[in-house]
């Protein structure tokens, strides 16, 4: 069983409303949810959908055919309606479209007819819709009346009833009235988590200690500002929305130099602002997390679309030379894991550490069973006052073996905190001369590097142990590419090479990742942009040219069947 339902319409109409709440419904009956949006960059007006995959099995993109497409206006016909399965059905309302289909895919449903009539209000059209939906596909509503409760508690048991009557009410219309439905749905097995890329890196931060989060909204990272804002109280955590990036990056080195955990989050344009910030943290050797969300550019490019455009600008971006790591996690687990490893990370080392995301992964659902906690990792790497009050002398910036420096909290014991943003001493003064600038820079870089490098995991390998085909990936490509892996392998040799480390590259010395690039007949890398970023920084890195690429940089995420077609032609005769 694998089913994929599509809901279009204009912003305002409720789109993410109708989509979240059956991802949740499918969830929570014990399927695998994978889910994404479009939208535009709009509060109202613009064609939008949301999509949504939902299977008895694990999955892990989207797919091109439809099962079912709910309509909230026209162009949802015209555009979709060749996407459709031949056994699918385009379920709308005539009479809010005013307009009416006879072809034996479609299923007119009054929702805002059946919404006034069973509820109320005409408002409640869009939960007759999912009502609706559910009785095309033949499953009971029963946990539909929890996820109501839960949604509209603050409302009152009044609208809670209402809800539940105008939901009942569209389930047995479609039921009754659905004369071609063949849709037979497998027994779901026990409640799954379901969890969006931002929000897996809003709980990877506060389950790491986050104390400050400091941003400006942009899209797509303002989902990360959102879920923190909501564990301020519960958790006490300081969140504060800056006039402007370069304002967000300051405030949040500010309150790491003041001995707390402290990450920002932004986009492409916002970044932009934060790169003097960026490399301040590196001369200061101060720890801060930033979580860069990619969108398509230049400038303002597509708002509210996906690309992984950025790569090159986070490994390059600052002036002068010093050390940082990037992250980027392709799916909400890695996420929540790779945000709580970055904290980790930039408190020991001392630097800044990049995760990278982008609009797919961002906004995308997926279904987890668990997350284990036991797993998340908090180590204090900061002095306190009773480990330093038998010390004579401290600096700041101590030289030492590893390159990494004591890290005391300014205003916890009688020693003077001091650092600078021109190059210093050990004391953190500004100097001048050659010799202590060599010293500075070996203790920032060459010390730390190979350090930092022993942290750093290979890629995942996932398919033939000795492939002939190897595809190549990193970040929010992970999903599509094991499910194609999991496509091929049937009557091909084919793996797959995913990066979520990136930088600094992972040795090679446990396990040979270019051995196995080296010995492939072709070696594929898909990025979402137009120059194959990735595939030079590997170059750059190894001298390792790959032998096919697949860039798409029209702002759409890779779906299985074209990615899918794509790959076929490139391995045909191998």
């Amino acid at each position: 069983m694998d089913y994929t339902i599509k809901i279009g319409g204009e912003a305002g109409q409720g789109i993410q409303t109708i989509g979240g709440t059956l991802a949740r419904f499918f969830a929570r009956s014990g399927y695998h949810v994978f889910t994404h949006q479009d939208y535009e960059s709009r509060v109202r007006g613009g064609h939008n959908f949301y999509q949504v995959r939902f299977a008895d099995r694990p999955i892990s993109a989207s797919r091109d055919k439809i099962d079912i497409i709910v309509a909230l206006d026209k162009e949802s016909i015209s555009l979709y309606e060749k996407e459709l399965c031949p056994h699918g059905l385009i379920v709308y309302d005539s009479r809010s479209l005013k307009q009416s289909h006879d072809g034996a895919h479609f299923l007119d449903v009054p929702f805002a007819d059946i919404a006034v009539e069973k509820g109320g209000q005409k408002i409640m059209a869009n939960t007759v819709a999912i009502g609706s939906v559910l009785g095309i596909i033949r499953i009971k509503t029963d946990l539909l009346v929890q996820i109501i409760k839960d949604a509209f508690r603050k409302k009152g048991d009044e609208v809670i009833a209402a809800n539940i009557t105008a939901a009942n009410a569209g389930y047995e219309y479609a039921l009754k009235n659905c004369t071609v439905c063949s849709f037979e749905p497998a027994p779901g097995n026990e409640p799954k988590m379901l969890m969006a890329g931002n929000d897996a890196i809003g709980f990877g931060a506060v389950a790491s200690g986050l104390k400050f989060y400091c941003a400006y909204p942009m899209t797509p990272s303002t989902g990360i500002l959102d879920y923190v804002a909501g564990k301020e109280e519960e958790y006490g955590i300081v969140v504060e929305q800056a006039e402007d990036e370069i304002a967000a990056i300051n405030m949040t080195l500010g309150a790491s130099f003041a001995g707390v955990r402290a990450m920002t989050g932004t986009s492409g344009g916002g970044f932009a602002l934060m790169t003097e910030g960026l490399s301040l943290a590196g001369i200061t050797e101060t720890p801060v997390v930033i979580a860069l969300a990619q969108r398509p550019g230049p400038a303002t490019g597509l708002p509210t679309r996906t690309e992984q455009g950025d790569l090159h600008f986070a490994l390059y971006s600052g002036h002068g030379e010093f050390p940082r790591v990037i992250f980027a996690p392709g799916t909400p687990e890695q996420a929540f894991y790779l945000t709580n490893k970055a904290f980790e990370i930039t408190e020991q080392f001392q630097i800044p550490v990049i995760i990278m995301t982008d609009q797919y992964l961002a906004d995308s659902e997926w279904t987890l069973d668990s997350l284990d906690m036991t797993k998340v990792i908090y180590s204090d790497h900061r002095l306190r006052d009773n480990e330093l009050r038998n010390v004579e002398t401290y600096h700041r910036h101590t030289d030492t073996d590893s390159g990494i420096s004591p890290l005391a909290i300014p205003g916890e014991s009688e020693h003077l905190v001091v650092t600078d943003s021109d190059e210093h001493n050990e004391e953190g003064h500004i100097i001048e001369d050659s010799e202590t600038r060599i010293n500075m820079m070996n203790k920032r870089l060459f010390k730390k590097l190979p350090l930092i490098r022993e942290h750093i995991a290979p890629p995942e390998f996932y398919g033939s142990e000795e492939p002939d085909i190897v595809l190549a990936g990193w970040g929010s490509t992970y999903g599509v590419l094991k499910e194609i892996v999991d496509e091929l392998i049937q009557s091909r040799k084919i793996a797959m090479l995913h990066f979520i480390e990136i930088y600094p590259l992972p040795e090679t010395d446990d396990f040979d990742y270019m051995h196995i690039l080296e010995r492939a007949a072709n070696t594929i890398c898909v990025e979402n942009n137009a120059t194959g970023q990735f595939a030079k920084f590997i170059r750059s890195e190894t001298g390792f040219e790959f032998k096919t690429k697949i860039l798409k940089f029209d702002g759409r995420p890779f779906t299985l069947e074209s990615l899918s077609k794509e790959i076929n032609e490139h391995i045909t005769g191998i």
